[in-house]
């Protein structure tokens, strides 16, 4: 049997190896050129060996690197021009080194062939790109797998038989022709593939990695990362982060490249694709996509492919699934099309799966909210150029403390996806799961729990004593739970001064210390900027806030509650009877366009584990009004629901009284919203709103979401509508009062502190 060496050199320096090595390796084996060949025409039992020169940068700093230096000389140490070569390999052999590929036969190669291409398509550049492939893969086990990067892409796929006939299919729905439809996806995909270069990712990396190693320190959880680089050694991994900040992708992508883990493919908005960022990140692995394409179907088939590609050869996607960041602080609603192509690449491909891991993002202090906090009170979002990439590099250079990456649970999107059923409810259940492993992934921060206790205390002035106080149940709460808080040393004492300190550098606190003891407060117009910090870990008090909503409505003789469970040893969404059960279900109605909560089982069960740490008799006892009063009052400082859920409350009455002043009018949303942000700030000074951070455009839209589920903004009949609004905003009203009703059971609590002292 005949062999030959396939080889893929520049120069006549890397030819020069190549025979060299293969006279060691190869004995008597003819080393030639791919276009020197005529494939078609060997034997079939030739083995083609395909092998390649790499080129290794220099050790610097005990790491091989390319570093910014390189670019702008533009000079490639991993390609270096022919005319450096012969002194590379003299002065510096152990830069040069040469890596063979899989061997094949022709015939094998004609069977993948016949199997994967279009009619029509070239053997010789198909025998080609298997080659270059193969020796790709070669060069990664040298090199590390953070240098995994797809070659050829567009080739691969537009030269596929499952992509000519998904364009033929297309072609028959349009009208047009199969070869035009096919050149205008192929064109399209063009324009947003990611061309990778490693070059240009070192460089991106050690370039753009200054618009965050002076401000954060990051901090990731190892334990998870360990696990993740076992499973990529067998499915592609598909991160799915938080979106709070610019750098988030350049955040994680640091902590997998020392890790050592392939550099994921980013899909990103088009708004980030201006000169020079555009250029180079694209050349690093991001992917430029329009944010809205539903409209174009030949941009969705090209999308479409290039996804199902990139899941069929196992890369490493990341997405947003939040779609922008967070004005809030809190995760917002999840974009289902992206995860819509990958679930349909899964399910096509026979033996296709991908892991999604939930990832979280969280920072100690982020310059970026002052400017969000004035985006969702209606401001104007600033363009992104040149001038902005330079206006947000200079505000890098301040210390900010730490970045937190975290994961939550991975879980196959296969299985995933059979859990979830059938229809597009599916998708959406598989998207809530990212969301709720990402809250409970998500860390809490001193900085956020200030934000909690601060916003949460009467409007004023407070000493850093007085802080530790509120804090104190916060943090005990907090370890009863096993929730990720803060390291306590930063809530009280000298530490509690740094957390201050940094709210205070950062404009979210003002301080006095013109007095006998030092004071901080909100300062003025920021309590939108102080929520951003407490939205962040909001999610972690939710349950607990309801689960006193719904005690509040039994000791209040609005809900009727029974004896004891007939089980003491029940499950607890068995303990939570009837009509009690109901109420919180109806709570979780009200919050369900703000928070993302589990399936109703579990989340009865959740709340169950919260009544066990309010009132651990509940299971046993005969649970009266006075009983349920007594629970509510003993609890005191651990008391969250007014904390929690007034904002969104006080949102939610800004949008149903407008709705309900139109009668049944109907109104286009925007305009409804523009309304909503007038009347909202006139009920804020009024002291009818409560939380000046309810005046929020995002909250806003959340509350008009929610109406539009309740048949609150358009229907068949204008009485129903009518009707639905005012019901919406009796509930609103109701759920206020609940609130109110914890606020005087919060001040007799204090008072009886402030009497025992």
């Amino acid at each position: 049997m005949s062999a030959i060496v396939l080889a893929q050199v520049r120069t006549g320096v890397e030819q020069e190896i190549l025979d060299e090595w293969a006279a060691k390796h190869h004995p008597g084996v003819g080393v030639v050129r791919l276009e020197d060949v005529d494939v078609a025409a060997l034997d079939p039992d030739t083995t083609l060996i395909p092998a390649r020169v790499v080129w290794l940068p220099p050790v610097r700093r005990g790491e091989r690197k390319v570093a910014l230096a390189d670019a702008i000389v533009l000079s490639n140490p991993r390609r270096p021009p022919a005319f450096r070569q012969a002194a590379i390999r003299r002065h510096g052999p152990d830069r040069v080194r040469v890596v063979q590929g899989v061997p094949a036969t022709v015939a094998e190669l004609g069977a993948r062939y016949d199997e994967r291409q279009a009619e029509g398509t070239s053997f010789a550049g198909f025998v080609g790109m298997q080659a270059a492939i193969s020796a790709e893969r070669a060069e990664l086990e040298l090199v590390g797998t953070r240098y995994k990067v797809p070659r050829l892409v567009a080739e691969q796929i537009s030269s596929s038989a499952r992509f000519q006939a998904a364009a033929a299919e297309l072609a028959a729905e349009l009208g047009r022709s199969a070869a035009s439809v096919a050149q205008e996806a192929t064109d399209k995909m063009s324009a947003f593939v990611a061309t990778q270069s490693r070059l240009v990712r070192d460089v991106f990396t050690s370039t753009f990695s200054g618009l965050y190693e002076r401000a954060w320190s990051v901090s990731a959880d190892l334990d998870t990362l360990g696990r993740l680089r076992s499973v990529n050694k067998s499915s592609s991994l598909v991160f799915l982060p938080s979106h709070r900040s610019y750098v988030d992708s350049l955040i994680l992508a640091s902590v997998l490249h020392q890790h050592d883990f392939p550099p994921n493919l980013v899909l990103g908005g088009e708004n980030l694709a201006f000169w020079p960022m555009g250029p180079i990140a694209r050349r690093a692995g991001t992917v430029f996509i329009r944010r809205k394409f539903g409209a174009d179907p030949v941009y969705k088939l090209a999308m479409r492919s290039y996804l199902s590609f990139i899941v069929e050869k196992r890369f490493n996607l990341e997405w947003y699934i939040e779609g922008g960041r967070s004005r809030t602080g809190k995760l917002r609603p999840p974009m289902l099309g992206l995860l819509a192509y990958v679930a349909d690449a899964v399910e096509a491909l026979d033996a296709a799966d991908v892991v999604v891991v939930p990832t979280s993002i969280v920072y100690d202090q982020l310059p970026e909210i002052a400017a969000m906090a004035k985006e969702s009170a209606g401001g104007t979002k600033s363009p992104e150029d040149l001038k902005w990439l330079l206006k947000y590099a200079r505000a890098q250079r301040t210390y900010r403390g730490e970045a937190r990456v975290r994961f939550g649970e991975p879980f196959s999107l296969r299985e995933a996806l059979a859990e979830a059923g059938t229809g597009r409810a599916r998708l959406e259940k598989v998207a809530f799961k990212v969301m709720d492993e990402i809250n409970a992934a998500t860390p809490i921060s001193a900085t956020s729990l200030a934000g909690f206790a601060l916003l949460g205390a009467a409007d004023r002035a407070y000493t850093a004593r007085e802080i530790e106080v509120i804090l104190a149940p916060l943090l005990t709460y907090i370890d009863t739970r096993g929730l990720p808080g803060p390291d306590p040393s930063l809530c009280r004492g000298l530490g509690l001064l740094t957390t201050l300190r940094e709210l205070t550098d950062a404009g979210v606190l003002e301080t006095f210390d013109g007095g006998p003891e030092q004071v901080w407060s909100i300062a003025p117009d920021n309590h939108a900027v102080a929520a951003y910090y407490r939205n962040g870990a909001l999610h972690h008090f939710v349950g607990r806030a309801i689960v006193e909503l719904g005690m509040l409505a039994v000791s209040a003789g609005d809900v009727v509650e029974g004896g004891p469970a007939p089980d003491a040893q029940a499950g607890a969404d068995e303990g939570l009877l009837a009509p009690a059960q109901q109420e919180v279900l109806r709570i979780r109605d009200l919050l369900k366009f703000e928070f993302f909560f589990p399936a109703k089982q579990e989340f009865l069960h959740r709340l169950g584990a919260e009544m066990d740490l309010l009132a651990p008799g509940w299971r046993t006892d005969r649970r009266t009004k006075e009983w349920v009063h007594a629970a509510l009052l003993a609890s005191a400082g651990q008391l969250f629901a007014r904390r929690t859920l007034q904002t969104f409350f006080d949102a939610q009455l800004v949008v149903a009284t407008r709705l309900v002043a139109l009668g049944s009018e109907e109104l286009d949303k925007e305009e409804v919203l523009t309304e909503c942000l007038g009347l909202g700030r006139q009920l804020s000074l009024q002291g009818v709103v409560h939380s000046k951070d309810s005046v929020s455009r995002e909250l806003y839209d959340g509350a008009y979401r929610l109406a539009d589920n309740r048949g609150a903004v358009h229907g068949d009949s204008a009485s129903e509508v009518a009707s639905r609004r005012r019901a919406w905003l009796d509930e609103v009203e109701e759920m206020r009062c609940r609130l109110a009703r914890i606020a005087e059971i919060e001040a007799a609590q204090a008072a009886a502190r402030e009497a025992d002292a």
